[in-house]
């Protein structure tokens, strides 16, 4: 007989804002998207498949959002100015922020008023989507497994 450890699914995050009708969009869109990946019929081929989908009120940790700041200016630590790679820039992320130290700073002091809520995060492909753009949150969603 062989046992056989049940694959764990991607984490995916929605830092979210109920009364937010952008943060509300998010949502919608990534449950769409979880109940297509959950059925065989209509999953894309060759994607993710499956993903955990968790839902946050809470401000990220401080370990949390210096991942999300990595992620989406494409900058491991947020040193000088984003690479070609940056989809999004750190003021977008935590309101007001200059760079990274400026956006822990401010983030430090209050986090429920200056993190920027919908905010997608991808955890396993070190990915994250600031708002409701429907098509970088479903590119994101249902990317192709490199695994």
């Amino acid at each position: 007989m062989v046992f056989r450890f049940a694959k764990t699914l991607d984490p995916i995050t929605i830092f979210h804002t109920p009364s937010s009708t952008t943060s509300k969009n998010a949502l919608k869109i990534l449950q769409r998207a979880s109940t297509i990946a959950q059925s065989p019929d209509t999953a894309p081929a060759g994607g993710r498949g499956e993903f955990q989908l968790e839902i946050t009120t809470a401000p990220p940790t401080t370990d949390q959002l210096r991942n999300i700041l990595d992620y989406v200016t494409g900058n491991p630590a947020g040193a000088g100015a984003p690479d070609k790679g940056a989809r999004y820039a750190v003021g977008e992320v935590v309101r007001g922020a200059r760079d990274a130290e400026d956006a822990m700073k401010r983030f430090k002091g209050d986090p429920e008023g200056t993190f920027v809520r919908p905010v997608t995060v991808d955890w396993t492909n070190g990915q994250a989507v600031v708002g409701d753009n429907e098509s970088e949150i479903l590119k994101m969603v249902q990317q192709l497994n490199e695994n």
